[in-house]
């Protein structure tokens, strides 16, 4: 099929509107959020139905097309946006959110219902969505759900693939599969939805999700603690989890961060004089005011009153939250970051983030590195501002440094196309070659989303 054909079936399946060729139609769906990655894609669809997904597919497929699939395009890891000639299926007309189930805390969405529109239509009914983070007004639900994303509350509540019940997905032939609602113990055969949950759209695209919610918490506190170190923070993070079953986040950040946020957003530092490291803490219960019991918890530590603030007020957790939440635009005011998404066992937490700025100077020594991330579950976020996007020194420096501790190369965002070279590194090449199998199966000829998680260039591994 010529591409002057497959945009004539594209335009018939989605309307003149929906399909865009021209490339100032298309130049928002190129680029990813860091501006890091970009590259030109043959046309943007934008489906409204799951059907019309299908017969985008079966297009594609007949073409030999490769498709992109795209939610909010938040991602930090060059996933959702084309390499070079793919069609990007743009996913944020399936927006649906179905009457929230108040007696089971179930609702099922359209894969592109931003996180913000759930969380506002589950607080309505009186419940709420297990994930937070802070790209909620644009991140969609199924693309949370292709990078299993964390956010703030993995502690408490787990990542999405923990808040799966059911799924509807297109398979890369146009078939479509589907386990609606979903229930909470189903145990017929493999779980698909959790193999979907982190597969970054190789396997199929996600057009609705089942959730689980969560019971809404509604008395709060939330407190800043400076400490010296890493590693102090760290100590209290744990001493505060074995102490506090009301925990719901635990985030770290550092000074150089605070700077940051201070420098371009009118934000005040938690108190003086600031210390090198601070570990954010939010309490939440329904049943009563867990302020006490955080007293209490602080008192335990015997941290300097000096370097704690404290807010059991919305506007006061707002203006605290802001001192982390902020970070990230921050950070691309700055420039275009290497953004490096890890994670390590906790016990090697803070020997990352204490060892990290020196990986990064020795390859690197006029970038400036700004880590901030998730104590609860090992979580850290490295940003390095300085080097060329397409200068993978500190990738790769940063990276070997994870491996080392045992960690992983990707908490959260995924692996895409920037963290390819790291995969089996990362998970040794028997399970590498079953990640392989899988994705031949399910996409024989390699049409969903080419080039992330396994190169193009690159010839699958020899069997033994």
């Amino acid at each position: 099929m010529s591409s002057d054909a497959l945009l004539a079936s594209l335009r018939a399946i989605v309307g003149e509107r929906h399909c865009l060729a021209e490339p100032g139609l298309r130049a928002s769906y190129e680029t990813d959020w860091t501006r890091r990655f970009h590259g030109e894609a043959r046309a943007v669809v934008r489906p409204s139905s799951t059907s019309d997904v299908a017969a985008i597919l079966e297009a594609c497929a007949a073409a030999g097309v490769g498709v992109v699939p795209q939610g909010g395009n938040t991602g930090l890891v060059g996933g959702s946006v084309p390499r070079g000639g793919e069609v990007v299926l743009s996913l944020l007309r399936l927006n649906e959110i179905e009457g929230v189930d108040a007696g089971a805390g179930e609702v099922t969405v359209g894969a592109g219902a931003s996180l913000a529109a759930v969380q506002n239509a589950a607080r309505a009914a009186g419940w709420e969505v297990g994930v937070d983070l802070g790209a909620r007004d644009s991140a969609t639900i199924g693309g949370m759900v292709a990078t299993n994303a964390g956010g703030v509350n993995v502690v408490r509540h787990g990542p999405m693939r923990s808040q799966l019940l059911g799924y509807e997905a297109v398979l890369a032939n146009g078939s479509v599969i589907s386990r609606l609602p979903g229930m909470p113990k189903d145990n017929t055969g493999y779980d698909l939805g959790g193999l979907l949950a982190g597969s970054e759209g190789t396997l199929a695209v996600i057009t609705r999700i089942r959730l689980r919610l969560v019971s809404r918490l509604r008395h709060r506190a939330l407190c800043v603690i400076g400490f010296a170190n890493a590693a102090e923070a760290v100590r209290a993070a744990g001493t505060l989890r074995r102490r506090l079953a009301s925990v719901l986040a635990l985030e770290l950040f550092t000074d150089a961060g605070l700077e940051l946020v201070m420098d371009h957003g009118s934000v005040a530092p938690p108190f003086a004089p600031r210390t090198p490291v601070y570990l954010l803490v939010e309490v939440a219960s329904d049943e009563s005011d867990p302020s006490d019991e955080l007293f209490a918890a602080l008192g335990e530590l015997a941290v300097d009153e000096g370097a704690v603030a404290v807010a059991t007020d919305a506007d006061g957790r707002e203006r605290l939250w802001q001192l982390r939440e902020r970070h990230t635009e921050a950070i691309s005011a700055e420039g275009v970051p290497h953004k490096l998404d890890v994670s390590v066992p906790l016990p090697r937490f803070a020997e990352l983030v204490e060892r990290v700025p020196g990986a990064v100077a020795a390859v690197a020594p006029d970038a400036r590195t700004i880590v901030y991330g998730h104590v609860g579950d090992g979580n850290l976020h490295v940003n390095v501002l300085g080097p060329a996007p397409d200068d993978s020194a500190v990738d790769d420096a940063v990276l070997g440094l994870v491996v080392g501790l045992g960690g992983s190369v990707s908490a959260e965002h995924g692996i895409g196309v920037a963290k390819v070279g790291w995969l089996v590194r990362d998970r040794g090449e028997a399970t590498v070659r079953a990640m392989r199998d899988l994705k031949a199966a399910w996409d024989p000829d390699g049409i969903l989303n080419p080039g992330v998680l396994f190169s193009r260039s690159v010839a699958v591994l020899p069997q033994r």
